[in-house]
């Protein structure tokens, strides 16, 4: 009788433990799933820019033709954002790192396009060129929410995977830590205006 009552102790605790431990791993996999998806909201984001900047470089092409090296240094920009992609399961920081570098060197080009306009006032109030401008910049918004939603869900996550006792599932079932956007280098420092 005894046996029996330490048999039933025994399987009810191993059942508890195992319930347990299914309820943590499906949070795991919950929260690793929002960080995935907020990624991929990212990678979006930053496709709807790259879609709208073929349409902005016809449209300063027909004004701007001899600004040759502005616009090819866009699109050169532009194959190269768009030729990385992130992956959830292989993201490193180099890689995200990588990924970055290419969006801002985007943005860079993107920039001295933009500029051009000064010396085209026919292009400034080319009705299609001030809607793509619009577009882009609320894209440019898009994507600064989009990563601060991934960086928030992310920090979820890694609470979520480094916390006690959840961390000791982690490890066994290959829940890593993920990488958070980062500001590019030098934002920290205000930029010049002169005129």
């Amino acid at each position: 009788m005894k046996l029996n009552k330490t048999l039933i102790a025994v399987i009810v605790v191993i059942v508890l433990i195992g319930a347990w431990a299914a309820s943590a791993y499906n949070s795991m996999v919950s929260v690793q799933e929002e960080a995935t998806t907020a990624l991929a909201n990212v990678q979006s984001t930053y496709q709807r820019r790259a879609d709208l900047i073929p349409n902005l470089v016809e449209t300063v092409k027909g004004y701007a033709a001899h600004e040759k090296e502005t616009l090819e240094g866009v699109v050169a920009a532009r194959s190269k954002a768009t030729s990385i992609t992130l992956d959830p399961e292989n993201m490193t920081p180099e890689k995200l790192k990588e990924f970055q570098q290419a969006q801002g060197e985007l943005g860079s080009a993107l920039g001295r396009l933009i500029a051009i306009q000064e010396n085209y006032p026919d292009l400034k109030a080319n009705e299609n060129f001030r809607d793509l401008q619009v577009q882009l910049e609320g894209t440019e918004n898009r994507i600064n929410e989009a990563r601060n939603s991934y960086n928030a869900t992310v920090q979820k996550y890694n609470v979520v995977i480094r916390s006690f006792p959840k961390n000791i599932f982690a490890g066994l079932f290959g829940f890593s830590q993920m990488t958070k956007f980062e500001a590019e280098a030098g934002a920290e420092k205000a930029p010049q205006v002169k005129f």
